[in-house]
């Protein structure tokens, strides 16, 4: 059985994505196995694929960037990202990020 990539955890939501840097967009561009796939238009240098990807998934779900943290892969194409805000739920993210990954 697979894991879920987003899951409701005590402070809100928990999102397992993997990233591909050097998009010529950022998008989400689906689920394979158990973690969200995303592209960003960022280069994996000095943080800056992090700081994109902080700031596309708050955009995305209209929190505020310090509601959105990286909580495991700092240096990995895999991360699990924490987004701590009020009536975030697993489905809310689920609706909104499936729409624009398609």
């Amino acid at each position: 059985m697979t894991r879920d990539w987003c899951t409701a955890v005590a402070v809100g939501i928990r999102i397992s994505v993997q990233i591909t840097p050097n998009a010529k967009k950022s998008e989400v561009t689906g689920v394979l196995d158990d973690v969200l796939k995303i592209r960003l238009q960022a280069q994996p240098i000095e943080g800056k694929a992090n700081e994109a990807l902080v700031r596309f998934l708050a955009d995305m779900l209209s929190v505020p960037k310090s509601a959105v943290a990286i909580t495991h892969g700092h240096t990995s194409k895999r991360k699990v990202i924490e987004v701590s805000a009020p009536g975030i739920t697993p489905e809310r993210v689920k609706s909104v990020l499936m729409v624009q990954g398609g």
